[in-house]
C-alpha cells in the first residue's frame, strides 16, 4: 500500500511543507522570510510570527501541487528539533492539530537526522555504512550512518558552525545577511591561495571555526589601516581564500575519519552543502581516493520539508509514531 505523507519544517526561518508518496517527493514548497535581512541575522520572535502566517498557505500549496486531499493522508511528519523554540512550537502545534482532526499518526523528526537522509531524495543513493558531513548555519557534525534510523555523531563543532563562519566573515567584508552565498559567488572569480588565515588545531573529529573568524578579523584590521580600500580592491581573492580555509577544515576531518574507519561511502548534507567550493572539494576526494560521494540537489540542501518527509517515511515503516502529548520545549537529540 502506498503511504501518503505530509511533512512540515519550521525549525528556523523557512516555512516548508512537502507531500511524499512513499519515498518519492510529489511536492516541496518553501516560503523564506525576508524580514531578517535588515537586522543582520534571524530574530526569533519575527520568525515564529511569520510561521503562523505562512503555515496554512504553504501546506495548502503543497497539497495542491501534489494533487492530494487531506483525507488521503496517512500521517504527518514534523520537525521536533533542534531549532528556535518559537518556530518549532508553531510547527508542532499545527501538525498536532491537523493530525488530531484527520485521525492520523504524528511522526516527530530530528532536523539533523533529516539533513543526513536528504541524500536519499536523489539518485544514486549511498550504501550503509556511510559517513555524512552535515554542515549548516547552526550545526557542523560528522555522522556515522549505520542505517536509516541509526546514526552516531562522531564529531561536532565546539563553537561556531561552518555556515556561521561563512556568514560572520561575510559581515566583516561588508556583505548583508545572509552573506555565505555571496562569499561563494565572489569566490568563483578569485584566487583561493591569495591569502592564508589561521586554522585551529582540534584533536579528534571535532571542529572549530571561531579562531578562523578571529584570524580574518585581525587580518582585515591590519590591512585596512594600510589601505582603506583593501577589501574593495581584493574582494574576490578574499572570498576565495576564506572559502578555501573553511572548506579545508571540513574536508581534512572528513578524510581523516573516513581513513580511520575505512569507510568509502561519503556524503555531505545541510545548507553549506550548496557551496560550490565544498562540492568541488568533495568531487576532488572522490577522484583522489576512489570513494563514492553523495550530495543532495540544491533544493534539498537548505532547510526543506522533503527531508522531513523522507525521514518520516522510514519512521512510518517502523511504526515510530509520536504521542499527542508532545513537549516541544524538551531537548530532542540525534
Amino acid at each position: 500500500m502506498d503511504i501518503l505523507l505530509l511533512a512540515i519544517e519550521s525549525s528556523c526561518d523557512d516555512t516548508a511543507a512537502a507531500v511524499l508518496c512513499n519515498d518519492k517527493v510529489l511536492a516541496n514548497v518553501v516560503s523564506s522570510q525576508k524580514v531578517h535581512a535588515a537586522h543582520g541575522g534571524i530574530i526569533p520572535e519575527f520568525a515564529s510570527r511569520a510561521h503562523l502566517q505562512n503555515l496554512v498557505p504553504v501546506v495548502d500549496a503543497a497539497l495542491h501541487q501534489a494533487d492530494v486531499a487531506q483525507h488521503q493522508l496517512n500521517a504527518i511528519a514534523f520537525t521536533r528539533g533542534p531549532g528556535l523554540i518559537g518556530s518549532l512550537l508553531t510547527g508542532v502545534m499545527f501538525a498536532k492539530g491537523m493530525a488530531l482532526a484527520l485521525h492520523i499518526p504524528l511522526i516527530e523528526v530530528n532536523h539533523m537526522q533529516a539533513h543526513v537522509l536528504s541524500v536519499f531524495l536523489n539518485e544514486p543513493k549511498p550504501r550503509f555504512p556511510f559517513l555524512c558531513l552535515t554542515v549548516s548555519g547552526g550545526h557542523t557534525q560528522l555522522v556515522l550512518v549505520q542505517d536509516y534510523l541509526h546514526m552516531q555523531v562522531l564529531g561536532e563543532t565546539r563553537d561556531d558552525a561552518a555556515g556561521e563562519a561563512f556568514d560572520k566573515t561575510a559581515k566583516l567584508l561588508g556583505f548583508p545577511y545572509p552573506g555565505g552565498p555571496l562569499i561563494d559567488r565572489y569566490a568563483q572569480k578569485g584566487n583561493p591561495d591569495a591569502f592564508r588565515f589561521g586554522q585551529p588545531i582540534v584533536e579528534g573529529w571535532d571542529f572549530s571555526f571561531s579562531g578562523l573568524k578571529t584570524s580574518v578579523l585581525y587580518f582585515l584590521r591590519s590591512r585596512l589601516q594600510e589601505d582603506p580600500n583593501f577589501i574593495k580592491n581584493n574582494l574576490h581573492d578574499l572570498c576565495a581564500s576564506i572559502q578555501k580555509s573553511i572548506v579545508d577544515i571540513l574536508i581534512k576531518k572528513l578524510v581523516k575519519a573516513a581513513q580511520q574507519l575505512q569507510i568509502t561511502e561519503i556524503a555531505v548534507a545541510g545548507g553549506v552543502a550548496a557551496n560550490s567550493g565544498l562540492r568541488k572539494a568533495l568531487a576532488g576526494i572522490e577522484a583522489q581516493y576512489g570513494w563514492k560521494t553523495y550530495v543532495p540537489s540544491l533544493e534539498y540542501c537548505t532547510d526543506n520539508a522533503a527531508m522531513i518527509g523522507i525521514t518520516g517515511y522510514y519512521k512510518y515503516l517502523k511504526k515510530e509514531f509520536a504521542g499527542h502529548d508532545i513537549n516541544p520545549l524538551a531537548r530532542y537529540a540525534l
